[in-house]
């Protein structure tokens, strides 16, 4: 791994940013307020869409595909949606599914929905069969809002939604609806639900995590006044999928905290992407996962640089790409955080430091973890044991009454995540299943989700740090790592599936080589499978659970290639390979 990965964050990093943020602590001081909301208080993301909308009406809010709609007309717009809602009986408490594309509707659809203090349950639009059919038995929704460009996700249930609205009906009607502010939108508790947000299914069926009003408010104010600070001059370019948090939460509430305005993309597009943030005017874009390595892998252009893209903010942009990123394209800070849908702490990169997921005022632990269960490691007298500043563990985040643990719609689910008594009696922590490298003063960087890491040869090995490896060999596009079962062997063996550029081939000595030199000799991934295409997630998370099942066999579309050592590197694979590694005979050196 890049040894800046591994750094730990000093003093002096953290005092030669102070200049730069001085201009903005007045704006930064205001939000942090909103950092001490508690959960009896009346604080809820349509109150403080609404008051933005007051304090400037005519400042542009939302851009889309060339409308652009101001502050006091969407609110108008929110309000028409939130009282044909109510006319459908939609009240306090109840949850609104919501299954539709990136496009304004969506969007006022949702901010209808928490105004009215219901719940919106967001939909992934890529969901079929029995996965949709699940989602929506896990809302309980009374109402379901469904874009007509979701019909045909909605034809491959096998049970009928009881109450559906369409799009397009709800539009119609909201054209002579009431365009004033619901009434009970002022009396909505910080502790009320605000949205349920499903995690990406990368394994077994996806969960409903919670999403509150408090919560959403923190971010607000921890990730959006104090680590992004966007003016009413900025323009966040998002092509994220609205059912997704960086998007209703992370970007969303940067827009409101800053009066600024939210450029929305319909979809995510390597090869459309800086046009796209150029004809929005964008001052800044959220990204996640892959989205910014995809960026980096597509041929260089004049839009490069002709942006006026200033910041990032986004989570998942590695630090072995992080220097080649943001010089490549011009951009002055990388807002890097650290943040779950279902958790109860955030990071934030607040002082631009590189290749760091930032710190978090929130109590929380790095602890020593069992290899075998992945569970959190107890001591001999039953309690946890903390990793030092430059060590890498597993993240713990407190729960309590300020930091709760919102959870899941399945209660056993949310059981399963807690961590009691783990170093005085009657405390309870958050496991959040991330192996995270503690970088000291309240700093840390994410090193892989521990369900993601492998044994092998007694050591640990961090998937991220060997997909990073790959970025050394000119032919490979993506790689996925994961550890697979070696017949007689303990631990289990690294394994890649890999994309080729358009062209290349793939050569086994170069691929060692690189490897070699960038990677313990523990951590060379022991087999390679050359791909067509990764198969991923819409948020750009790698779905692996396929990957490994299939481990070594063969299929008609891919092609294996196992090392044998340093000098013959990467070979097609023989059967009589995996014996060979289980006695101790290959890989030599």
């Amino acid at each position: 791994m890049n040894n800046d990965a591994r750094s730990t964050v000093s003093l002096v990093d953290l005092a030669r940013s102070l200049p730069g943020m001085a201009v903005q602590l007045p704006g930064m001081t205001r939000n942090a307020v909103h950092m001490l909301v508690k959960s009896d208080s009346k604080a809820s993301i349509g109150l403080f869409f609404q008051r933005a909308a007051a304090k400037h009406p005519e400042r542009a809010f939302l851009r889309f595909e060339g409308r652009e709609y101001r502050w006091g007309e969407a609110n108008s717009e929110v309000n028409r949606y939130a009282s044909v809602l109510a006319s459908h009986g939609v009240k306090r408490g109840d949850v609104v599914g919501v299954l539709m594309t990136n496009r304004p509707e969506a969007l006022f659809t949702v901010l209808a929905v928490v105004k009215l203090g219901a719940t919106a349950g967001l939909l992934n639009h890529n969901q079929r069969d029995a996965v949709l059919q699940h989602s929506f038995g896990l809302l309980n929704s009374v109402l379901d809002v469904i874009g007509e460009e979701c019909a045909e996700a909605l034809d491959t249930l096998t049970e009928l939604r009881p109450a559906v609205l369409w799009s397009k009906d709800l539009e119609a009607a909201a054209r002579t609806a009431d365009a004033a502010n619901p009434a009970v939108c002022e009396q909505i508790l910080a502790k009320e639900r605000a949205y349920l947000i499903f995690t990406s299914g990368t394994t077994g069926l996806p969960k409903a995590s919670v999403m509150t009003h408090m919560r959403w408010t923190k971010s607000m104010a921890g990730v959006g006044g104090l680590g992004v600070r966007l003016d009413g001059g900025d323009t966040l370019y998002c092509c994220l999928p609205l059912y997704h948090n960086n998007a209703l939460t992370v970007a969303l509430s940067s827009v409101v905290a800053g009066g600024a305005t939210l450029a929305l993309g319909r979809k995510f597009s390597a090869s459309r992407f800086w046009e796209e943030a150029i004809a929005n005017q964008a001052t800044a874009f959220i990204y996640i996962g892959e989205l910014c390595r995809y960026l980096l892998n597509q041929p260089a252009r004049r839009t490069d640089r002709q942006h006026r893209v200033r910041l990032a903010v986004g989570n998942g942009l590695r630090p072995e790409i992080w220097d080649e990123f943001r010089d490549r394209f011009g951009i002055k800070r990388i807002v890097e955080f650290y943040g779950a849908s279902e958790g109860n702490v955030a990071f934030i990169n607040a002082f631009s430091l590189s290749r760091t997921a930032g710190f978090t005022p929130l109590p929380f632990a790095v602890v020593e973890y069992d290899d075998a269960t992945g569970k959190a490691k107890r001591g001999p007298d039953g309690k946890l044991r903390r990793i030092g500043a430059g060590g890498v563990g597993l993240l713990l985040a407190k729960v309590t009454t300020s930091s709760p643990f919102d959870g899941y719609t399945d209660s056993a689910a949310t059981e399963s995540k807690l961590v009691r008594d783990g170093f005085t009696a009657g405390d309870c922590w958050f496991d959040t299943g991330d192996l995270v490298r503690n970088q000291g003063w309240g700093h840390i960087a994410f090193v892989d989700r521990l369900g993601d890491t492998f044994r092998w040869k007694g050591e640990n090995v961090a998937t991220t740090e060997v997909e990073g490896a790959f970025d050394g060999i000119d032919a490979v596009l993506q790689a996925v790592v994961y550890g697979v079962d070696i017949p007689g062997a303990d631990g289990k063996a690294g394994m890649a599936a890999i994309t080729l550029a358009e062209g290349a081939t793939f050569d086994g000595k170069v691929a060692a080589k690189t490897l070699y030199d960038r990677l313990p000799t523990y951590a060379v991934p022991l087999v390679i499978r050359v791909v067509p295409e990764l198969e991923q997630t819409s948020t750009f998370k790698s779905r692996k659970v396929e990957l490994r099942t299939q481990g070594l066999g063969a299929d008609d579309i891919s092609t294996l290639y196992v090392l044998t050592g340093r000098g013959d590197g990467y070979v097609p694979i023989y059967p009589e390979y995996a014996a060979e590694v289980a006695a101790g005979k290959l890989p030599r050196g």
